[in-house]
């Protein structure tokens, strides 16, 4: 008589087998989705860094008579509500003005002429300035000027280079330190390569 072991145990390999392809398919299929959702994500939302260059002239930056002379550092920013390089660069300067801001600096910014729009209710310390003698001029933003306690231009440019801006790349945290300190800062030109917007085009 015939044993039907080599059948009985052929048949939960079988299903065990299906179970496995059937787990697979899923995954596979699981991860095809993900890497769609991926792809569509990224195509719609996210925007590849591409380098620019910028050369950052501050000769002809002049503030408005009554904030000229003998004062208070002045830091001014200057912006495009459209300018899709202003979201890393808000959180930097928001953590600029918790820091500098109890030290004798006072923040103001310049909108891009023409352009519609509101800065974030955390940077509701930046006091606008409707006109600054020469900022039509500007190649690029974001970017900021700084004045020292005498009324002299000690920065123009960017706030940092590269894709993002944090105080850990930042150029203007050494700067306030120095100026705080009391000593003198020159960097009125400056070439830059990072996340810019022209300030030029309508």
């Amino acid at each position: 008589m015939a044993s039907c072991a080599p059948v009985c145990r052929r048949l939960p390999m079988t299903r065990s087998t299906h179970k496995t392809l059937l787990a697979s398919l899923l995954i596979l299929l699981w991860a095809a989705a993900m890497l769609a959702a991926y792809w569509w994500y990224e195509a719609r939302y996210l925007r590849s860094f591409s380098e620019q260059t910028a050369l950052f002239y501050g000769e002809q930056l002049r503030l408005p008579d009554e904030l000229a002379g003998l004062g208070p550092i002045r830091l001014v920013h200057f912006w495009d509500p459209a300018c899709p390089c202003n979201i890393g660069n808000q959180q930097h300067l928001a953590d600029l003005i918790e820091r500098f801001g109890p030290q004798d600096v006072t923040f103001y910014s310049v909108q891009k002429p023409g352009s519609t729009g509101q800065l974030p209710s955390t940077l509701s310390a930046l006091q606008p300035l409707t006109a600054l003698l020469g900022s039509e001029q500007i190649p690029a933003s974001p970017a900021v000027a700084v004045w020292d306690r005498a009324g002299q231009l000690a920065y123009f440019g960017p706030y940092s280079e590269g894709a993002t801006c944090t105080s850990s790349n930042s150029f203007i945290e050494p700067i306030l330190d120095a100026l705080i300190a009391g000593r003198p800062v020159n960097a009125s030109n400056t070439l830059a390569v990072g996340c810019f917007c022209d300030w030029q085009k309508p």
